[in-house]
């Protein structure tokens, strides 16, 4: 059996809220939340997100190259990501190219 708690007598009251702090206090909330809204759709937007990755993909590239102002371990990691693609893009050339024999 459970008892439900007491109330304790020396708490202090919880202080009401005016018609206005709460009006207040819901248009804070619905600009935080809107705004909240916007930033996630501008990161899920597949153009934003396209245009992101193409930007990564030419620094990649850019990095990859003979620029001495790129850092070693910068073209070093650049040159490591560009073989693992083309070892992606060659095993997936390989499947297809297995799958199409067979039929």
């Amino acid at each position: 059996m459970t008892t439900s708690p007491t109330p304790d007598s020396t708490a202090s009251p919880v202080p009401r809220s005016t018609p206005d702090q709460i009006e207040a206090r819901l248009e804070q909330n619905r600009a935080d939340l809107a705004a909240t809204i916007d930033e996630l759709t501008e990161r899920l937007d597949p153009r934003v997100r396209a245009t992101e990755t193409v930007t990564r993909a030419k620094q990649v590239l850019h990095d990859a190259g003979t620029d001495p102002s790129t850092s070693t371990a910068a073209r070093d990691h650049a040159r490591k990501l560009l073989g693992i693609g083309a070892l992606g893009v060659a095993g997936f050339v390989a499947v297809v190219s297995a799958i199409a024999r067979r039929r």
